[in-house]
């Protein structure tokens, strides 16, 4: 059955497309490397898809520089020196403005402020000033953060303490448990992470058998409900 003859033109469904340059490409690149072999001959090919992708077909022990420089003693003509000098060109912008730059930053420091002008010289202070301020605000906002983050650990910490406080008045007369308040010295006791805060501690008396037999007593266990 013979194949029906395409209409070349743009495909319009991306997909389709793109799975069409695929298959040609491919096509494209076995026909050159069997050309490569068949006849020792030097082929280069260069693609770039619509997605800006870049596939190219070197003969094998050739390089694309190589085949420019072929094809520039074939024709006759130089195809690096206009490339040359655009990249010349170009740098010497990139320069200037690095030259532009570093003068900048020392104008900024204090240095090089011979050849301003009065007007140069206010316009770089209102250009600090501006700095400046844009600096301080984000410090105070830095500040402003820090002291909201603390507020806020505060406020657990408070809130836990009212709580350990509420629940441990429920024990009322319970003879097991004890509260007392490290405004004192107890660092025999326990040792608080931040030195200056109050907190509580629980004591629950356990009965020791040994001494229970003996008629010594019970002992003292301590549990930090605070840190």
């Amino acid at each position: 059955m013979a194949r029906g003859k395409i209409q070349i033109k743009r495909i319009e469904n991306s997909t389709n497309r793109q799975v069409t340059y695929s298959k040609r490409r491919n096509g494209l690149f076995k026909k050159a490397n069997e050309l490569t072999v068949l006849c020792d001959a030097k082929v280069s090919i260069i693609m770039i898809s619509s997605t800006g992708k870049l596939h190219e077909y070197i003969s094998p022990a050739t390089s694309t520089k190589q085949l420019l420089d072929l094809y520039q003693n074939t024709c006759g003509i130089d195809v690096w020196s206009s490339h040359y000098e655009k990249m010349q060109e170009h740098l010497k912008k990139l320069k200037e403005v690095n030259r532009s730059l570093r003068r900048e930053i020392r104008q900024r420091m204090g240095e090089s402020l011979t050849g301003l002008s009065f007007e140069d010289l206010r316009a770089l202070v209102e250009d600090m000033e501006s700095s400046l301020k844009i600096i301080r605000e984000r410090k105070y906002k830095m500040i402003s953060n820090q002291i909201d983050t603390h507020k806020k650990k505060l406020r657990n910490v408070e809130e836990v303490h009212r709580s350990l406080l509420h629940e441990f008045d429920g024990y009322g007369e319970d003879p097991q448990y004890g509260l007392v308040d490290n405004g004192g010295d107890y660092e025999s006791v326990i040792r608080y992470t931040n030195g200056s805060a109050h907190g509580i501690l629980a004591l629950r008396l356990q009965p020791n058998h040994h001494n229970l037999h003996s008629g010594a007593g019970s002992d003292l266990t301590t549990f930090a409900l605070l840190e």
